[in-house]
């Protein structure tokens, strides 16, 4: 069995002010508060002695991983990506940053959404990536109109109930 994955599909490089401010904040976090104490603590462990029977040190050691993992991602996602400060002048249509009240068609039930970036998505809070099916599905639209989304479990009907902008 191969390891061969097919590639991933570029994310969108748009955030709002606010998931920026939070990922600046994330990589400043790890950097200076979480990967120095993970660093004491491995220290600590390796002094211990046997190193191929200590449970502490082998753990320290994969928690560094993942933050260095973290930080090298974030100090590269970080500058790349495009801040959106403005709402678009026609505040009628769907565009990013749009909170959108959609009802589904087939069984009358109605969601609201938030269209933000990949890196700030966060679905109990009803925060859709932009590069999502549905989101995807209804930009452009305005209140009343219908479309489809080719969900994973299938094609939905939806139509637009309310599109309103934060300031």
């Amino acid at each position: 069995m191969s390891r061969w994955r097919p590639p991933v599909a570029a994310s969108t490089a748009l955030i709002t002010r606010a998931g920026h401010e939070t990922l600046k904040a994330e990589l400043d976090e790890l950097w200076r508060v979480k990967r120095p104490e993970v660093v004491r603590a491995l220290a600590a462990a390796a002094a211990e002695g046997d190193r191929s029977e200590n449970a502490e040190y082998t753990y320290r050691k994969k928690q560094l991983g993942e933050i260095d993992r973290r930080v090298r991602y974030l100090s590269k996602r970080i500058p790349a990506l495009r801040v959106v400060d403005s709402t678009p002048e026609d505040h009628g249509a769907v565009f990013f940053g749009a909170t959108v009240e959609v009802e589904d068609i087939a069984n009358g039930e109605i969601r609201t959404h938030r269209i933000v970036g990949p890196d700030e998505t966060d679905a109990g809070r009803g925060w859709i990536s932009i590069d999502s099916p549905l989101a995807r599905a209804m930009l452009k639209k305005r209140v009343d109109d219908e479309f489809d989304a080719e969900l994973p479990g299938g094609s939905n009907r939806f139509a637009i109930v309310d599109v309103s902008y934060e300031d």
